[in-house]
């Protein structure tokens, strides 16, 4: 059985998005971060948290286009240096450490001392930072008109929802994973994303050196 293009699209994408966003990596920095709140305050974090996610990706979907176009960027240059970040981050992931990409220790200092952490740090830069909002602008582009942006928007809220309930259930699932599990669950995702990156690089650089080709 042949599936149309953008259902394949759409479980790329998904798999890949779902991948940089990693919430199973979040878990730790999440209840370090709450470990002084509430039951009630840990679901409106991770309420917080996930309706952010899907609201940062979801304007990448529709407005990353007018965004490079703005500032003169084109797809395949923007692809490349997208490719190069997500692989920096995988290569991190692999070795089941947090890039600084994502988060740098002057911002989980100041994290340490802010009263809503939902959308900073947990929501961006953690999960969806560049490398998530680079992905999905691509992403984005490669999809077929509307009906493709819509079936991604799917995605995000597909994602977004794993995000939730992820970090909702952080405690007992920390507890069950472990540090051990947990780190295993990342480096798989990371290894994912490094195939994902090389793809972007090489897809770009396809287009602006076709020489290479």
């Amino acid at each position: 059985m042949i599936f149309p293009p953008e259902y394949m699209l759409f479980v790329k994408s998904l798999i890949g998005v779902l991948a940089i966003v990693n919430p199973l990596g979040v878990i730790p920095i999440f209840l370090a971060l709450s470990s002084d709140r509430t039951p009630v305050e840990c679901q409106r974090i991770a309420r917080g948290s996930a309706f952010s996610v899907a609201v940062v990706l979801m304007v990448a979907i529709w407005a990353g286009d007018m965004i490079l176009g703005f500032f003169g960027i084109s797809l395949s240059a923007f692809s490349c240096g997208g490719g190069l970040l997500v692989l920096l981050m995988g290569i991190n992931m692999l070795h089941a450490k947090q890039s600084h990409v994502r988060h740098t220790p002057d911002e989980a200092e100041e994290a340490d001392n802010k009263e809503n952490i939902s959308v900073v740090p947990l929501a961006i830069p953690l999960m969806a930072g560049p490398g998530a909002i680079s992905l999905v602008i691509v992403d984005a582009h490669q999809a077929a008109g509307w009906s493709g942006r819509l079936i991604l928007s799917v995605g995000i809220v597909i994602v977004a929802c794993t995000v939730w309930q992820t970090l909702r259930l952080a405690t007992p699932i920390g507890k069950k994973m472990g540090i051990t599990g947990l780190n295993i669950a990342t480096r798989v995702m990371g290894l994912l994303l490094v195939a994902i990156g090389v793809q972007m690089m090489t897809s770009g650089l396809a287009i602006l050196l076709p020489g290479l080709a």
